[in-house]
């Protein structure tokens, strides 16, 4: 079986180092928010090229404590996609807010800059753009207009550790930039992780205090906050594996041309990557009108693609009813029904990249067969 993404593997990659860096925690004994949880968010922060991280327990409590850091809750209004993974819309409402949906771009299946008009309003707070997929979302004009509106701009970088807007990090060019380290994530854990970025310091300050209880000094609550922190053998082995993030993204760029190049022609949307970023492919996404029968070829031939995602947000039984902007949402659910995402990952082989691909040929062959055989 040829797995969509495959956490094991960077584990092996990486073992004597990682397993390493779990002994020397085991060894020293203290296992929640100690020096391998500060020395890791120094490290990030110059690796993104932020002033400020704080280490959290998951990226779904990165997005909520980030927003809860910016004062957001009842009554106020955040807009974001509903083509992303759902943790985005629980963390907006797990702080009381209300979500505002807006489309995406069709090409880059990122927010869509000139939906936002529509969708803002005198309660709207927060633009919430989600880097999908690796992809940057189109940042400047969002900033531009969430400027002109005095309106806080909150990055997901859930899918994106690594990729650049221009010259600029992504989770670097908002007021607060979050992480997820879920293990199947470009940078991943051995369990949940989360992180905050800002150059702000008092949204850093704040993050910190909600993250623990609304601690400055132990057992003395200055706020009211939550349990929510990185514990020290995730933020030692995410110290490893930060070295290699950059390596690593560049192997899954060049497993990406392959599809590229061996997937050309054959009657696929093949991904986009928009001019002056860099894409580091968290997921290799490709679109057809045949996608469920594809998909299910694929599985049948023991290759583990997968859909991200198969029904929008908006569409889940949980958030119907949730506010759209007036344009509505149609390159959403068009996006929605035609996706696939075909495995990627650092240590994915060449041969397990040309069995994908030529599984992908067999089944486009076999389509024209079939259409060749009724036009007789």
């Amino acid at each position: 079986m040829i797995l969509c993404s495959n956490p094991g593997a960077q584990y092996r990659a990486h073992k004597a180092e990682v397993d390493a860096a779990i002994q020397r925690v085991l060894n020293k004994g203290w296992f929640v928010l100690g020096q391998e949880v500060e020395k890791f968010e120094a490290e990030f922060s110059a690796y993104i090229g932020t002033s400020h991280s704080i280490g959290v327990g998951s990226g779904t409590e990165s997005l909520h404590l980030a927003l809860a850091a910016c004062g957001i809750g009842s009554g106020d209004e955040v807009i974001t996609v509903s083509h992303t993974a759902v943790a985005t819309m629980a963390a907006i409402e797990l702080t009381g807010a209300t979500p505002v949906l807006v489309d995406i771009e069709p090409d880059y299946y990122t927010l869509d800059p000139e939906k936002l008009g529509a969708a803002i309003t005198s309660r709207t707070k927060v633009i919430l753009p989600v880097h999908l997929y690796g992809q940057p979302a189109k940042l400047e004009p969002i900033l531009e207009i969430a400027e002109q509106h005095g309106l806080l701009v909150i990055e997901d970088c859930a899918q994106a550790h690594g990729a650049k807007y221009k010259d600029r990090r992504v989770g670097s060019w908002g007021h607060m930039g979050c992480f997820s380290f879920y293990p199947t994530k470009n940078l991943g854990a051995f369990g949940d992780g989360g992180m905050v970025v800002t150059n702000d310091p008092e949204l850093a300050q704040r993050v910190h205090l909600l993250r623990e209880y609304g601690w400055a000094e132990r057992y003395v609550s200055h706020i009211r906050g939550w349990n929510s922190r990185l514990d020290e053998i995730q933020a030692a082995l995410l110290r490893v594996k930060l070295q290699y993030l950059d390596e690593d993204n560049g192997s899954r760029a060049r497993l990406a041309k392959c599809y590229d190049e061996g997937l050309q022609g054959i009657g696929l949307g093949l991904p986009r990557t928009r001019e002056g970023t860099t894409h580091v492919y968290h997921l290799y996404v490709v679109r057809s009108q045949r996608r469920d029968e594809l998909l299910k070829f694929l599985r049948e031939s023991e290759i583990g693609a997968l859909v991200h995602y198969p029904v929008p947000v908006h569409l889940q039984p949980a958030y119907q009813g949730c506010r759209i902007a007036c344009e509505g949402l149609p390159e959403t659910e068009r996006v929605a029904q035609e996706v696939i995402s075909l495995p990627i990952y650092p240590e994915l082989s060449e041969r397990a990249l040309q069995t994908v691909i030529d599984a992908v040929e067999a089944f486009f062959s076999k389509i024209s067969q079939e259409r060749q055989e009724q036009e007789v």
